[in-house]
Parts: structure tokens; sequence; C-alpha cells
């Protein structure tokens, strides 16, 4: 049962003249055989959360699985909304007080379901994961957190390399370039969903 992808709040990130970087994350919604939410943005943002449900005729209690690309606050910052949805953040697989073992670390990919796949993909920190889901609309799309900060770094590497934070440069290019080859939209981290062109292909090839 393919997916419906709904972006429920697009992230940002933008310097600042005072020294203080703005950003919040990309909340992302997925609709199918399960009820699936990426990213919970920071606390502050309780109420966009549980807007962008409600206008897809959802509440907290229907999401059956919540996943967070890593750990920074701005992605995890409403998980507490999810009591009866599995949460898998970063590498941590857990319900309630049970933590489940998952060999992340090894590369071995989450099955939701199959349509949905949660894969690891650190670099950005060290237990970073994205979110691949087929869709109905959009073919293959990568929810990718700060794998990508946003489109523009393909171009300004620094992006995501300075401003981002990249605790591993050189494993987070090698993962960028994966998702690059396997996906037809990402969702970045902090900016819009983008369309994966022919001329990105090319270029990681």
């Amino acid at each position: 049962m393919p997916y419906e992808v709904h972006v429920i709040s697009s992230g940002y990130s933008n310097n600042h003249s005072e020294g203080c970087m703005y950003a919040n994350s990309t909340c992302t919604l997925l609709v199918g055989m399960h009820n699936i939410v990426v990213d919970t943005l920071n606390p502050w943002s309780k109420d966009v959360v549980i807007a962008g449900l409600e206008r897809h005729g959802l509440s907290c209690d229907d999401i059956n699985f919540l996943v967070c690309t890593h750990g920074h606050s701005d992605h995890v910052g409403n998980n507490n909304l999810f009591l009866r949805a599995k949460h898998i953040v970063g590498f941590d697989v857990s319900f309630e007080n049970c933590f489940y073992d998952h060999d992340f670390k090894n590369g071995v990919p989450y099955v939701i379901d199959d349509d949905v796949k949660v894969i690891p993909t650190p670099g950005h920190t060290h237990a970073d994961v994205s979110v691949i889901v087929q869709t109905h609309k959009y073919g293959v799309v990568a929810v990718a957190g700060d794998l990508f900060e946003k489109e523009e770094d393909l171009v300004d590497p620094s992006i995501w390399k300075v401003n981002g934070g990249s605790e591993q440069p050189q494993l987070q290019e090698s993962y960028r370039t994966k998702i690059i080859k396997l996906a037809d939209y990402i969702i970045p981290g902090h900016g819009p969903m983008f369309k994966v062109t022919e001329k990105m292909k090319n270029h990681v090839k």
C-alpha cells in the first residue's frame, strides 16, 4: 500500500547577525498501512504538530510509529505527544521503557512494512537515520533529516558541513550520495522537499 506524504512543517536554518542560528526541523506525516511521523520540531512548536495532524484527520494517538532522524532538540521536542507509537530515535528503538535490539550500526534497515523502511545514514551525528518510503505521487521519497540541510547544500557544501555541524563529513557525504542515487524526492531537515534531478544523480556517479 504506497503511502501519501504530507509535510506538516518545512524546516529552516538561518544565520543571524547577533550570532544566533534560527532553526527548526521539518516535520513529516506518512499515511498508508501505518501512520508515521518523522521528526517532531522543538518543544515550542507543539501546536504546529497537533494542528498539522488534525488537517489530515488524525490525532497524536493515531500515530503508529514515530521516527526521529537524530537526537537534536529541534527534531525530538514533542516526542511525548506520541505515547501509543513505537519510537525510533536515531539508532534507538523503544516503546515505553522497553528498548529493542536492532543492528543499525551494521547497516541493517528497520522494515516497518513493504513500503517503508528506516535506514542508517550517519555523518551529521553518529546515529542518524533516514526513512525511505514508496509513495503514490512522488515515487521513492527519502525523509533524510540533516543528512541534507536543504537543497542549496548540493551546491554549497559548507551549509551541511559547517552550518549544519557535520560530525563525520566524509561518512555523511557517502550517505548523501547513496540517497541521491536511491530517491526521486528528498525531504531535508531544514528546507522544503525537492526533486532529485538527473543532473544531481550524474554529479555523484
